[in-house]
Formats: structure tokens, sequence, C-alpha cells
């Protein structure tokens, strides 16, 4: 079936088929095993076909392009930076003719004016001579970059903080989990495992020739459908390690239209993710009837409800529209799966989804397998217990929780009181040394905008990813980004798991993360599958313990470097950034102004069709969600919380816990009136007694009779409300007789109606009376 991708307001029926294009790179990479089993092979590339986003916005412009909306073109910030520039230029034109014409001897500053209108913001670069004396590659200038010294006791103390179980927490956890001695097989290619001829020629087809540690482990297990909770480094194909045993059990399944039904869900955290593992999975579908469908935000309702009509094999999905789908899609349910799979599960664990996985697990069968798979995966019994899990294997090849072996990690400090300086040696450090490939992570949305505007400013190519964008704009960065069209990637911590995105050579964090495994799959954007990259970390004075704990799981002491920056340049940067303080809030501003206008046009738009198409508009059922507006704020609170500062809100989250268990407890009476305090007395006494239990089994009676019949089963007779009343009036004056005539001033020679017994008939003889028998009596 036809893959339609569009925006959530462009439900068009008529649209254009997609021509599915392989990817260039995916998750599943094969490897080259040495002794210990976890090298990958530098050499490897996931596939040479194709972009797995290329398959979703639909070709490299030969055909029209199927991510729009209503909403027309995005606001772009390069336009507004480039119209700026121009009207600033033809205004310096101006006065510069207007000196000449007042000056004669001008002429000579005009012209050497106009050598800058080309690009006016970066005439006076003062790294101008530095960029061209120095080498593409300045990471080896030893005036940039030493072997780390002053970090060392970092590591070497490191010891105080580490996780110790106690030894109830190791009994908890054998009893949890299943025994992993019977999976000690070791497999070195995919031909040993058992799969069929279609897979393998898929897996041939992209190149996978040598199972990962991870894929090598896991198959097996999952073949036999035991639950699996699996962690490995980043980019060590945990994709393919669970889609590859899913495709081989499907195989087996029952074909027919009326056997169609959804047997598996990948459950990812964003909607990126899912593009990518729905874009694997179709590549090592390839040589199946196994069917795809890909259910995130940001797309089509209509078109996934379509899809979803006709009962595809695989759902890969996020938890809020597999929700939404689940509540308001009638034909759609979860009743025949048997495979749910939890990619991130870390995060899909996490305070912020545990509304919505709760209530995906419970539309989901008991007799399901599932699989768990993360970077930064937890053992932990208490999160697990979450997903019901029946005797898991757990199937830990990095259970450190290290970083690559190819990633050279790089410190820069940030002294105390000049933490505005952050902006200046990023722009330094993008200037100066790493110019292409490079992805930025900052911690907020505003913050990504801006710098993003300032790298436009400054003549550099840039775009942005976080979650004030459209999918479109999401789809469209990621794919420039990709295809090489800008250099530098503006993003939050949407775009640190799972993405696996060709060309990353270096990642810098403009601010330490709150959390180890935030940092770990932030760094694990580059030097995936056996290749070597870079991480730099602007460091303050208070991420000192993160500090501690990157270097504490850094995979080699020799990885792991501290970066100077000459400070003339930051000072020379810093300057020149404050300069540009009130063009940046000129641009910002117009932006606004831009998008107020846009969003005034949609509102009478939205009028419009409200007047034209009212009936059909008010027809429509309305979506349901099982949260209210109070829960689902107070749950993206507490996400966020969770994101900010996890330790902290640990810590308060605990301290809290363990107020409220030493807080007293109310009395049950509190708050009560004399009145419902006595009425609740009562009801308790009655219930010591067994008098309620009568009652509560006569109003089950009365409910029970009020239920509508089933389907197909007559209704029995209701009497006529006239016969109803004349019955009524029969027994309240029957009642009412008794109740004036006691049973002694009843007179006991009258009869009785109820002691009456059968009357005789006319033809009965009595006493011998009447004829006899033998007929009449003949005379002589």
């Amino acid at each position: 079936m036809a893959d339609y991708v569009m925006t959530i307001d462009s439900d068009v029926e008529d649209a254009e088929e997609i021509l599915v294009k392989p990817s260039k790179k995916g998750k599943g990479k094969g490897t080259e095993l040495e002794e210990d089993g976890t090298a990958l092979n530098p050499e490897f590339t996931f596939d040479l076909l194709g972009d797995p986003f290329a398959d979703v916005l639909g070709g490299h412009g030969t055909m029209e392009d199927l991510v729009h909306g209503s909403k027309g073109e995005p606001i772009s910030v390069d336009d507004i930076i480039a119209r700026r520039k121009l009207t600033a230029g033809t205004r310096k034109r101006r006065r510069e003719a207007e000196e000449d014409s007042d000056e004669g001897d001008g002429s000579s500053e005009g012209g050497s004016s106009d050598d800058d209108n080309g690009d006016s913001q970066q005439s006076d670069d003062p790294l101008a001579t530095s960029d061209e004396g120095e080498d593409d590659d300045g990471m080896d200038d030893p005036s940039g970059e030493e072997i780390i010294e002053d970090f060392e006791d970092y590591g070497s103390s490191s010891g105080d903080d580490s996780e110790h179980e106690t030894q109830a927490e190791k009994a908890r956890k054998a009893a949890f989990f299943a025994d992993d001695s019977e999976n000690k097989s070791v497999h070195t290619s995919f031909l040993t495992m058992n799969l069929s001829r279609p897979i393998l020629k898929a897996l041939t087809a992209l190149s996978f020739n040598v199972p990962t540690p991870i894929q090598a482990a896991t198959i097996p297990v999952a073949l036999l459908g035991k639950d699996v909770v699996g962690n490995a480094v980043t980019g060590s194909g945990k994709t393919a390690a669970f889609i590859i045993p899913v495709l081989e059990r499907l195989l087996y399944r029952e074909r027919g239209i009326k056997a169609a039904a959804v047997r598996c869900v990948v459950l990812v955290p964003t909607r990126e993710l899912g593009v990518q593992c729905y874009d694997v999975g179709k590549k090592l579908a390839a040589h199946t009837d196994v069917r795809f469908s890909l259910i995130v935000g940001g797309l089509s309702l209509k078109s996934q409800e379509a899809d979803l009509r006709t009962r595809p094999d695989i759902i890969v999905a996020t938890p809020g529209r597999l929700i939404d789908h689940l509540r308001n899609s009638p034909t759609f349910a979860l009743d025949t799966l048997d495979v749910l799979i939890l990619d991130e599960a870390d995060r899909m664990l996490s305070d912020g989804f545990a509304d919505e996985l709760k209530e995906i697990i419970q539309a989901c069968p008991k007799s399901r397998q599932t699989m768990l798979f993360s970077a930064t995966m937890t053992d932990s019994v208490d999160e697990l217990v979450k997903m019901s899990l029946n005797k898991p294997v757990r199937l830990f090849v990095d259970p450190k929780r290290t970083t690559a072996r190819g990633l050279i990690q790089e410190f820069v400090r940030v002294r105390a009181g000049k933490e505005a300086e952050r902006s200046a040696l990023l722009v330094s450090l993008c200037k100066r040394t790493f110019r292409i490939g490079v992805i930025v992570f900052l911690r907020s949305k505003k913050l990504a905008h801006q710098l993003r505007v300032v790298f436009g400013l400054l003549g550099m190519k840039c775009d942005e990813l976080h979650g004030d964008l459209t999918q479109e704009q999401r789809l469209r960065a990621l794919q420039s980004f990709r295809d090489g069209s800008v250099d530098f990637l503006m993003a939050t911590d949407l775009a640190s798991r799972g993405l696996d995105i060709k060309g990353i050579e270096t990642v810098i964090n403009y601010d330490m993360p709150g959390q180890l495994a935030q940092y770990l799959h932030r760094v694990g954007r580059t030097a995936r599958a056996g290749k070597k990259g870079r991480s730099v970390t602007l460091v303050g004075e208070a991420d000192r313990k993160m500090l501690k704990a990157a270097i504490k799981h850094s995979a080699g002491a020799d990885q792991v470097r501290h970066r100077t920056i000459p400070p003339e340049y930051v000072s020379s940067w810093a300057t020149k950034l404050d300069g540009l303080k009130d063009e940046i809030a000129e641009v910002l501003k117009e932006e606004k102004e831009e998008k107020a206008l846009r969003q005034a046009e949609m509102e009478i738009r939205k009028g419009q069709n409200i007047i034209d198409h009212e009936e059909e508009i008010h027809s429509r059922p309305a979506r349901t969600w099982f949260q209210s507006g109070k829960e689902k704020r107070k749950a993206e609170e507490t996400s966020k919380k969770e994101y900010q500062n996890a330790p902290e809100a640990l810590k308060t989250s605990k301290a809290v816990k363990s107020s409220e268990e030493s807080k007293p407890k109310r009395d049950k009476f509190a708050g009560l009136s004399r009145k419902a305090k006595r009425r609740k007395l009562a009801m308790e006494e009655d219930d010591q007694v067994g008098e309620n239990a009568m009652v509560k089994a006569a109003v089950r009676n009365a409910k029970k009779a009020a239920r509508p019949t089933k389907i197909g089963i007559p209704e029995p007779r209701r009497m006529k409300p006239s016969k109803m009343k004349e019955k009524k009036k029969k027994v309240a004056v029957a009642r009412k007789v008794t109740s004036v005539k006691g049973v002694f001033d009843r007179d006991m020679g009258e009869k009785s109606r109820n002691r009456e017994g059968v009357r005789a008939n006319a033809r009965d003889s009595i006493g011998g009376m009447g004829k006899k028998k033998g007929g009449k009596r003949k005379g002589k």
C-alpha cells in the first residue's frame, strides 16, 4: 500500500504515491569480531542504496514533496536575514552616495565599503587569517588541545559514587530475571541462526555478514519467544536485533484476509526515530510479505486510519498517536498482539511516559512477548515491573554503559563568572576547528533558535531541530544535514536518542546534561559502527559531578582530552556577539510579527471554514483522550522537571514520599458533620451485622431487571397501565382491610376465601343422589 506522509492539517485524499527508496544507513551493522567480541567494523556502511528520510520526503526533487499543510510555507530565518542584509546594504550605499556628493574626496572610502556589502556581518572577522593559516583538521594543534591532566583526580576518586548492589537487590533480580546460563551459544554468522531464506537474502543485500554482539545474543533468544531486556553501546545495531526475529516469526503466521491482524508494535519516544525504525524494517522485510505501518504524530490521521483498517503486521508508533487511534479508530485494537517492543526503553519507562505506557499495556494481551532495548538500559526491578514481564532474559552487552571505542571526548572549561562567554566559545570552536558535520546539543528550544539566528548572521550554514517546529520542518532539517546542505545542526535532546545520521563528525554539548544517560546518548550520535568521532563539552563549575561520571564511563583514559581555546579569540568573538545583539533582537522581532500575521490569516480561514462547513464539522465525533486536561498538564510538568534536573527531581520525589509516610494518617471521620458521622457509623454497624448484604442484593436485582435483554431474545410482555393500576388498587384495599380488622375480630364461622375447597360441577353426583350406574331400569 502506498505510504502517505502528510501533516496533520493536510488530510488530502488525492495525494500522490511515494516511491519507496532504500536508505544509505541504518542501525543494524555488520562487524568483525575480535577476541573480546565487542569491536565493530569501521569500513562497514549500512546501505548504499538510499536514505531513510528520503523515503519519507519523497525523493531527490524529481517528484512533488507530499509533506505539506494548509498553513503554507514555514517562516525561514535565512530569508529574513538575507532581506535585512539587502536593506542594510542599500541604506549603506545611499549614505555613501550622499557623502560622495557632499565631499569630493570620499570616493576611496566608498569603494572600500562596497567590498563589505556581500557580507556586512563578517567584515571584521577576527579569525579570518587564522582560518586560512590552519589545516582543515585543527584538532592536532598542540595549542588547541592537550592530554587531560587536571581531571585525573575525578577518575581515580570515582569509586565513592559507584553503585553498590545489596544482597536483597541481587536476590530480587535473580528471582525476576531468567537464568541466562543456557544462552551461551556464540554465533559468528547469520547462517547459523536458522533464519529463513527471504531474511538471509535481505541481510546479504544490505551487506550484513557478521552479527554484532547484541544481535548475536538477542536473535536466538527472541526466536524462542522469551522476554528480553537488552543493552548495548550506541550504534551497535539494536534495531536489527529486534526486527530480524520478529520477521522470522511472522513468516509462519496464518495467511488470508480473515487472518490479517496486528502482530507486533514497536514503541519509540520520538517521531524521527520512528521514521528510522520503519525504514530499517521495510528494508529487512523487502523479500517477505510482512507489512509495516508508521503511526507517529505530525502525519495525516486519515491516511493512518485507512492504513490501520488493512491490519498491517508490524506497527511502528509513538505512544501518544497510538493511544489516539486505540480510543478513536473504531476498527483498531491490539487484541491479537504477539510482540511488544520498546526502543529506548529507559526513556519510555520514565515518569513522563508512565501514564501512556500503562494505558497501552492494558490494551495488550498478557500472553505477549516483550522486548526492551536501550544503550542506557536499566535492570532495576522496580522500573521493569511496570511492563509485566515474564522471566525476562537479561542481555547486557555493555553493562558498564561506556562510550564508543572510537570516540574522543574533549572538555572545555568555562570558568566561574564567565558563563556569558559560552556563545563565544561555541562560535570560536565552529569557526576555528569544527566546520562541517557538527551537531550542537542545547537544553532549551529557545536557545537553539537564538543560536541558529546567530550562526545565520555570521554566514554559517545552519539549521535547527526541536519540538517547536512542524513535522515538515523537522524532517527537512534532518534531510538538509544528511545531504550536507548545512554544516551545523542546533538540536535539543529530541535528536539525542537513536538517530543514525551519516556524516556527523563532531558533537558539541553547549551545556552538560543533567544525567549521565543523556550525555551518553548525545555523544553516541558520532563514532557509530566502529568509526571514529569526537565530542566537545563546555563544562562549568556546577558540572563537576557530571564530568566525573563521564570520565568514569569513557572507553579509555587516553581518549579524554582537555581543549583550551586562546582567550584573545574568545574575547574578540564575545565583543562581536555583543555588537550583534540588536540585530538578533530585530530578526526575532520580525519573525514574531510574521508568525502573528500567519496566525491571523489561519484564524480567518478557520472561521470561514466553520461558516461554510458547519454541519459537516459538528457532525464529526469528538476525539477523546484517556487523561483529563489537568492530568495531562501534570504529566508534562513531571517530564519537564525530570529532564531538566533528574538527580534533584529524584531526590525531591523520594523526600516527598518519605514525608508523606511520616505524616500521621487522617482520621476517617475528620471533616464530617455530626449527622454524616452518625450515618457512617450506622452503615458500618449494618455491614458488621450483615443487613447491608440484603439491601445490596436487592439493588443488584433491580438493576438486573432494568437491564435490556440480549439481542435475539424476546422481551417479556408488560401489563397495560390500566391493568397495573387495577392490580395496585386491589392490593391497597386488601392491605387496608387487614390492617383495620384484626384476627380476633373476624367471625370464625364465616368462610374464608383462602380456605375454599374445590367447587363441584352440576354433573357431579353427591351422596349417592342422582342417577345410578347401569342406565335406566326396565319396567315389568
